[in-house]
């Protein structure tokens, strides 16, 4: 098979799976598809959950092993689809559809990139791996299947970023604060007011910048993003809750900042994990290093995915823009599945891990 038979079941193959719906924890029925899909293939697909995984051919223990990553599941619809987001469109070089670009397009290019390189002679294993549950972070994705594979030394996570390698990733660790007050008439002055506790912590998290930034990734960023407080206009509010979205950089482990957040506010914190944290790669990595003989430049992405999950090296790269994910009219180039599949085969044969 060649790059150019590769991409047009690519094509097919993209359509198929945009044709399929497949929120977040209901990917059943795309998973069922693709299971069979690659029977059909003649590979052997294996199921955890609803992730799908094949090794490659003569499997050698003795081998490294790489692992490539794409995830199966979408964001739900949102409003402004002008066309059904489950009826893939083809026109002016484009295919419009749900999870075109977020995350169909990097996964049949990386399944392509699969199927051309088992059949080579390579210094490492092969495992391509479709995970559920990417866009909740869900503990029946990637994390679940992870302990059933081989040990890998370097995964490459298809996300879209231009075919640019995102060797760091920020983390994400969301806080539930909860300041306390003293319920009171509005009308006399008695009570302590829990939103006016709350307003110097809310102020803490706006405006303080944490010492450590990072070369790919700039600084820890801390927001504010719901509050909630009072239960009638004329009773002063006992409790004031809000919830701070913390995106970690590759200086600090998301419990290394909840302790540091923990000593600097005197609301109630309670993180709701810990799994989620920053990764990085080094840029003398041997496949960073091929990215950028081939002209790609190597940055730092501030957007999560399955690499928070993934316990070894990894690098997010694959084709289509971001700024595309989880909008109405999502699609993904023509030219952008094509050239993702040349410049994938292009990183990976003869790579030395």
């Amino acid at each position: 098979m060649n790059i150019d038979n590769s991409y047009t079941e690519a094509v097919t193959l993209l359509k198929s799976l945009i044709a399929i719906p497949s929120i977040s924890r209901e990917e059943k029925a795309v998973s069922d598809f693709l299971q069979e899909y690659l029977k059909a293939q003649g590979l052997d697909p294996r199921r955890k959950n609803n992730n799908i995984y094949v090794l490659s051919k003569e499997f050698d223990d003795a081998k490294p092993t790489l692992l490539l990553n794409a995830h199966l599941d979408t964001v739900k619809p949102g409003v402004g689809w002008l066309t059904d987001p489950y009826m893939p469109v083809e026109k002016e070089g484009r295919i419009y559809g749900l999870g075109s670009n977020d995350d169909g397009a990097s996964l049949v290019c990386l399944l392509a990139t699969f199927r051309l390189l088992q059949d080579t002679k390579q210094t490492y294993n092969l495992i391509f791996l479709a995970s559920a549950e990417e866009e909740v972070s869900g503990k029946n994705g990637i994390e679940s299947v992870l302990e059933e594979l081989p040990v890998c030394s370097l995964a490459i996570v298809g996300e879209p970023t231009g075919m640019h390698p995102a060797v760091a990733e920020k983390g994400l660790m969301v806080l539930d604060c909860i300041s306390h007050g003293v319920a009171g008439h509005a009308a006399r002055n008695e009570g302590q007011n829990a939103i006016y506790k709350a307003m110097p912590d809310i102020e803490w998290f706006r405006s303080t910048t944490f010492p450590k930034v990072s070369q790919m990734l700039g600084a820890v960023k801390t927001t504010v993003t719901q509050i909630s407080a009072g239960t009638q206009h004329n009773v002063i509010p006992a409790e004031c809750t809000f919830v701070v979205d913390v995106r970690s950089n590759d200086c600090y482990s998301n419990q290394e900042l909840y302790e540091l957040i923990q000593s600097n506010v005197d609301c109630e914190v309670k993180p709701r994990s810990f799994r989620l944290n920053s990764s990085h790669i080094s840029l003398e990595h041997p496949f960073v290093q091929k990215t950028i003989q081939l002209g790609r430049t190597p940055f730092g992405s501030p957007t999560l995915s399955d690499q928070a999950l993934i316990p070894f090296s990894s690098v997010k790269i694959g084709p289509g823009q971001s700024s595309r994910s989880h909008t109405s009219e999502e699609y993904i180039c023509l030219d952008e599945l094509k050239e993702a599949i040349a410049i994938y085969t292009q990183l990976l044969d003869g790579l030395i891990l």
